[in-house]
């Protein structure tokens, strides 16, 4: 209209009844993915900063945010602190979402089974296995165990089986210890905690477990640690190499494991 008309940029809004201001605005909207890429990259460093924190560093950046945008993006992200976590976990996963496994030794489930001797005495087992592959590489049985206990049954199996990448376990005492986030600290393992009250989240420990109780524990009695050592390693053996498991096409799972080799040793 000012082009063709030649009138001035005040006339041409008049005519039209448009705001002069309206047309001179330039948006100062911030680009939102590219603060979504910061706010990431920021609680992926500092996994124990809440939004105001966040918001802070935002805007020591030069970032032009309002702090109520700051926190709506912060929650679509779903990176909401929990009220509680114990100390000394360096190696928890607080923020991530869990991903499905691709290999052996990728992700491993743990957890613990209780059980008793024949003449009463408590019996904690402590079961692993991997997501994957369905392969079980430990169940170890003890009187008491202890989250020292926990790192030398792993320091044991990781020895013939190698390291995996995640463990995923509950939120018990044994594997929130500092020895296990150590052991996890210093060979690059992370562990995946549960929700507390939440089994749901160790879906394939449970199974596993039910299956060793309905399979071993409530077929046999228990002599001496010795015995329960001996039934179980037998039991665990059958699992890895003879029985097999639907959830990988009724596959064994040691074949699973050991693609290359099906003649690998479970233990």
């Amino acid at each position: 209209m000012c082009v063709d008309w030649g009138v001035s940029i005040r006339k041409a809004c008049g005519a039209i009844c448009f705001n002069t201001s309206s047309y001179h605005y330039k948006s100062r909207r911030t680009d939102q993915a590219a603060v979504e890429r910061r706010i990431k990259e920021i609680c992926e460093t500092r996994v124990r900063y809440g939004y105001r924190r966040v918001h802070v560093l935002l805007r020591r950046e030069g970032w032009t945010i309002n702090i109520k945008k700051t926190r709506r993006i912060y929650n679509e992200l779903g990176l909401q602190l929990r009220n509680k976590h114990p100390k000394h976990r360096v190696k928890a996963k607080l923020r991530e979402d869990r991903e499905e496994a691709t290999g052996p030794n990728d992700v491993w489930a743990m957890d613990f089974v209780h059980d008793q001797l024949a003449l009463g005495r408590k019996l904690r087992i402590v079961t692993v296995v991997d997501t994957h592959s369905r392969f079980c590489p430990a169940v170890d049985p003890r009187f008491s165990c202890r989250g020292e206990d926990v790192v030398k049954t792993l320091e044991a199996v990781c020895a013939k089986v190698g390291y995996p990448n995640t463990i995923r376990v509950a939120n018990g005492s044994e594997f929130i210890s500092r020895d296990l986030d150590l052991w996890a600290y210093a060979n690059d393992v992370t562990l995946d905690l549960s929700r507390p009250g939440k089994p749901t989240d160790n879906g394939f420990i449970e199974a596993f477990n039910s299956k060793l109780r309905a399979e071993c524990l409530n077929a046999h009695w228990f002599m001496t640690l010795a015995d329960a050592h001996e039934k179980l390693e037998d039991w665990r053996r059958h699992y890895n190499e003879d029985r097999p498991h639907s959830a990988i096409g009724y596959n064994v799972p040691i074949a699973m494991h050991y693609p290359d080799d099906v003649t690998s040793p479970s233990s």
